[in-house]
């Protein structure tokens, strides 16, 4: 079983989906797929704050099953965990969302697997998965690729925290994700739990920059592309934010047409998935 998980809100679908879609359409293997997602409700900080629905994730299970029986996908609500541990914590209204903290309970939250691919949503596989997840990760606590900015600004070996190959049974002995969760408490931090993450870290892998890169897509090296946002010299200086989902500026900006079998069923699926919920909201509307 290839062990991946997800975080966010009802507001991932997209990137959910077409991150989904990339790995069965890149990745040989006939090994079945566990999808953890762990989401929440903390509209109490912003009305968008809401968990995965429920319709949401069958509409990801019967997907996954689509490539798959075997696929499995699991929606995990850490709501009061989160509740417990950072409830009013200086990084509760940290530089992107709540929901990026949430990974540090992968220790909390029963039955999880000892080996875990933590995911940003805003990636796409360009390479079979299998290169990255059998990497050995034995007597570390993750694996991880620098960050393509952080690497020349922060540390030569600042890593991005978009994509962490976990080994829980190495964190739950170093006590990592605890350390973090503490540090998270009582001090602000510039990139939130990355940040934490970094500074409590006993022993971690360095991975090459293809397994998460975060600027350039090189075709035949890319393994991972991860569509963070970043800094644009033309027609002048400015960051931009652009996701795998807003595939007109895929097309327009980037000039990508690689992904674009993922990205045609992906626009496809979305408007079953909106009809479906359509069609359920008129049925009962006309009860």
């Amino acid at each position: 079983m290839i062990n991946i998980l997800f975080c966010g809100n009802s507001k991932i679908f997209d990137g959910i989906l077409t991150c989904m879609l990339s790995i069965f359409k890149r990745t040989e293997t006939k090994e079945p797929f566990h999808f953890y997602i762990y989401t929440m409700d903390v509209s109490h900080i912003k009305p968008d704050y809401t968990c995965i629905s429920d319709e949401q994730i069958s509409f990801f299970d019967k997907i996954a099953k689509e490539y798959n029986p075997e696929n499995i996908v699991e929606k995990f609500d850490v709501t009061d965990i989160y509740h417990k541990e950072f409830d009013g914590c200086p990084n509760e209204q940290c530089y992107c969302s709540p929901y990026t903290l949430i990974r540090l309970f992968a220790d909390l939250v029963p039955n999880m697997p000892e080996k875990l691919l933590y995911l940003d949503v805003d990636m796409l596989l360009n390479k079979d998965i299998t290169t990255l997840y059998n990497v050995d990760v034995t007597g570390v606590e993750y694996a991880a690729s620098r960050d393509h900015y952080g690497k020349y600004l922060i540390s030569p070996n600042f890593v991005n925290a978009g994509m962490l190959l976990l080994n829980m049974n190495e964190i739950k002995k170093t006590g990592l994700f605890k350390k973090s969760r503490n540090l998270l408490k009582v001090k602000k931090l510039l990139f939130a739990d990355e940040s934490a993450i970094i500074k409590c870290t006993t022993k971690k892998k360095m991975l090459a920059q293809k397994f998460n890169d975060q600027k350039f897509l090189h075709p035949k090296t890319t393994v991972i592309r991860h569509f963070s946002k970043r800094l644009f010299w033309l027609p002048y200086p400015h960051t931009a934010n652009i996701k795998q989902w807003n595939v007109t500026k895929l097309h327009t900006i980037f000039k990508y047409e690689v992904f674009d079998d993922v990205l045609y069923e992906y626009i496809y699926l979305k408007k079953v998935f909106e009809n479906k919920l359509y069609d359920e909201k008129t049925r009962l509307t006309n009860r």
